[in-house]
């Protein structure tokens, strides 16, 4: 599979067979963020690879939207740090995307838990904090997301993307097209 079928294939996967994740599987997703790009090159991310049943779960706890952690075999949570690179939000990104899309790439489904929030600043001090707890984080590194790992339960449908003509541009953005 090339970039681009990675990039058409990929799904929002929530649920998982039960088959343990091969490590040598693993570890290829983990390099995926591990050789993702980082501005001016800085450490500027963290990632933390979780298998333990009852992390998971605790995980899974960090917003009504990561339920689907439970019966997920791994997690990786990529966090940012600020103290680093002033990019350490675009490189943890980064780092996520690749990390899914490798994630296809050997067959496993993902799915993307959002726990840093850059418009509720009390929800994500509350979301990072129970996360950051949960793994010994460093108080100074943001938790920027959680994506869970696993062979898909099921074929995922085809996504319907929003229009091309509506999201690309030449040159500049207009409101009339043609302009």
């Amino acid at each position: 599979m090339d970039v681009f079928d990675a990039i058409q294939a990929r799904r929002e996967i929530t649920a998982y067979t039960e088959q343990e994740i091969e490590r040598d599987v693993l570890e290829k997703v983990v390099d995926a963020g591990v050789f993702a790009p980082t501005g001016n090159n800085l450490p500027s991310k963290n990632i933390i690879v979780v298998q333990d049943r009852k992390t998971l779960d605790q995980l899974a706890k960090t917003t009504p939207y990561m339920k689907w952690l439970e019966q997920a075999p791994a997690a990786i949570v990529v966090t940012g740090k600020s103290h680093i690179s002033k990019y350490w939000l675009q490189d943890a990104s980064i780092a996520c995307a690749f990390i899914w899309l490798e994630a296809v790439e050997v067959g496993l489904g993902s799915a993307f838990g959002a726990v840093y929030n850059a418009h509720d600043e009390r929800e994500s001090e509350k979301r990072e904090s129970y996360v950051r707890n949960l793994l010994n984080i460093p108080e100074e590194d943001h938790v920027v997301a959680g994506l869970g790992l696993g062979y898909p339960k099921e074929e995922p449908k085809p996504k319907k993307h929003t229009p091309r003509d509506q999201v690309v541009f030449y040159e500049s953005v207009s409101n009339e097209k043609g302009e």
